[in-house]
């Protein structure tokens, strides 16, 4: 019984651990994996190091974005920070998904 005592703080620290900083960065890994997968074709991005454009191109593990006129830069996929603006056809795929998910 002693023996319990003794493991028990150390069950509520790690427990408490987990709960406060494994699972947020879990979710939030998954929630930019998932901005990851759906990025298409003129998206208006930022990169991790600040750089903003529009995508131009999507290949495998790829993008081309257009920074400014005649000037494209290729990434990885994983460069990209944020969607600042997502393109119309994209906008109209994900209300296109989301009637079908109500339905």
């Amino acid at each position: 019984m002693e023996y319990l005592y003794a493991i028990l703080p150390w069950v509520l620290i790690f427990g408490i651990f987990w709960f406060f900083l494994i699972r947020p960065q879990q979710k939030q890994k998954k929630e930019h994996q998932n901005m990851l997968n759906n990025l298409s074709v003129g998206d208006k991005i930022v990169t991790i190091g600040g750089i903003k454009g529009k995508i131009i191109k999507i290949n495998d593990n790829n993008i081309r974005v257009r920074v400014s006129s005649n000037v494209d830069i290729d990434f990885i996929k994983n460069a990209v920070s944020k969607v600042e603006e997502k393109s119309s056809s994209s906008k109209k795929e994900e209300i296109t998904e989301k009637n079908e998910n109500d339905k």
